[in-house]
């Protein structure tokens, strides 16, 4: 029999060092999807047309969260957030970066560029020793200095201003991206040449703490797809039967907008399992590299998935709407996160997270005091399962969206949502526990809490310094009062 004395020492050691591991600066990977819808990926859709196995194993071994938002409907806006922790509002860059579209009345002013100023995600952990790295869609400014390598990235692999894989053969090599230093091989697929990138600078920083963010251009459009990917899925397509389309509201003229209602479209479904398995090669470097275990790992999407333009590739039923709206279909979004040591694996939340989250939470992770404004919070608690002390979260998009989306704001708090449109005031209010598909307007039923709630909205607008819809042919839009 081994002595006691000699157990309580062993387990003595083992304490300490657990805890030394513990205190170690965690590394993060983040997986940042481009137009990826709720529904898109299995772990969220029993019945998705797309293949997901990877980034189902990443929920399998992680937290998910069913109520994660992004902070606007279309990607720039979000990809802001995500950086600096700021809603987009706050820095009047509500969206897509040269989006200024008009429509019965002009946009609100826009701010089309992340300044040099702000203090990102990688500059923070810059000042814990992090190694960082790029790789994928920028679009947050137009010159190179406020590319990513101006912004704190060591290395920067594909991203500048562009919002899309624009240039060369677009998704399938030669590429063309004047922020490739070095051009893959002659049709190599563009989410393999990133996450070979990116496992190539975990294994080279393994012994160091390190942040890896991974912008897929992938699932923007262009719509392209490998050819092997395309074919299983037309196949698989064949077999299924149902109206793919439906009427939405529409903006511009008289003509209907469609909505898909139906998954089938095998080239979009190709252009997704090629970034699964990118996201596969990644998390298998993880382990590869021992680093896994000391790794905090992070899967979302900019906006919701593209449902009523640009081919209109994917369905986001229940969800209402799509890209470039405010209803849910345009701002939930996947949310995974796996913390070694603090998520427990498999696990499910139904906490209200957003995109301003990312940087509060990462940075409490690696230590670092934030002295700075901010809007999100530290995610931390709800990643061991507890409740967040958030009452709301806001969106507000006063422009019209090149995928016909309405220029309003929101405000969601417990199950009820409130949206507001700025064209001329009008107001709805959801009960999305009940009605996640945002059919049954509930405004008329409970005029006090749609006074509270919109009270609250508009002291949000006020705080951020919010702008609206501008005049147009002397026409005036809505503007907010304070309601009292």
């Amino acid at each position: 029999m081994i002595p006691k004395h000699i157990i309580s020492s062993a387990i003595s050691i083992l304490f300490i060092l657990s805890g030394n591991a513990l205190a170690k600066e965690p590394n993060v990977v983040v997986f940042l999807v481009d137009d990826l819808g709720y529904m898109d990926i299995g772990a969220n859709n029993p019945d998705c047309f797309y293949d997901t196995p990877n980034i189902d194993r990443l929920s399998d071994s992680g937290m998910r969260f069913t109520d994660g938002y992004a902070a606007n409907p279309v990607c720039s806006p979000t990809r802001y957030s995500l950086m600096t922790g700021k809603y987009p509002t706050r820095v009047q860059a509500t969206n897509f970066f040269s989006g200024k579209r008009a429509g019965s009345f002009n946009p609100a002013p826009l701010v089309d560029e992340m300044a040099a100023e702000e203090i990102t995600i990688a500059e923070a952990l810059k000042t814990k020793g992090y190694a960082t790295f790029f790789a994928g869609k920028w679009h947050l400014g137009n010159t190179e200095e406020l590319y990513p390598q101006g912004q704190g990235f060591d290395i920067n692999v594909g991203g500048w201003a562009k919002g899309g894989p624009y240039t060369g053969k677009k998704y399938f090599a030669p590429f063309e991206n004047p922020q490739m230093e070095v051009e893959s091989p002659e049709g190599e697929h563009l989410p393999a040449r990133l996450a070979r990138d990116t496992a190539e600078f975990i294994e080279a920083n393994k012994d160091q703490p390190f942040l890896a963010y991974l912008s897929f251009y992938s699932v923007h459009t262009p719509l392209q797809g490998r050819p092997d990917l395309v074919e299983k899925y037309r196949a698989r397509a064949a077999k299924i039967e149902g109206e793919e389309f439906a009427g939405e509201e529409q903006i511009f003229g008289n003509k209907e907008r469609q909505v898909r209602i139906l998954q089938r479209h095998a080239v979009y479904a190709a252009m997704v399992e090629a970034m699964d398995e990118a996201v596969g090669n990644v998390l298998d470097q993880l382990e590869a590299s021992g680093v896994a275990d000391n790794t905090i790992v992070v899967f979302t999407s900019d906006n919701g998935g593209l449902s009523t333009s640009e081919g209109s590739p994917t369905s986001n039923l229940p969800l209402r709407g799509g890209k470039g709206w405010v209803y849910e279909g345009g701002i939930r979004e996947p949310w995974i996160i796996r913390y070694p040591g603090v998520t427990k694996a498999g696990s499910v939340s139904e906490e209200l997270i957003c995109s301003i989250d990312l940087f509060p939470t990462v940075a409490a992770a690696a230590g670092i005091e934030i002295n700075h404004l901010v809007d999100g919070i530290d995610l931390t608690s709800a990643l061991r399962g507890e409740k967040l002390d958030r009452q709301s979260l806001y969106w507000h998009y006063p422009h019209y969206s090149n995928q016909g989306g309405i220029p309003g704001g929101a405000i969601r708090e417990g199950n009820y949502k409130l949206f507001e449109r700025y064209e001329d005031g009008r107001v709805h209010l959801y009960d999305l526990e009940n009605d996640i598909s945002e059919e049954k307007d509930l405004a008329s039923e409970k005029p006090e809490l749609v006074q509270e709630m919109r009270k609250r909205l508009h002291q949000w607008y006020e705080e951020v310094d919010a702008q609206f819809l501008q005049e147009k042919e002397g026409k005036m839009p809505w503007r907010p009062a304070k309601i009292q």
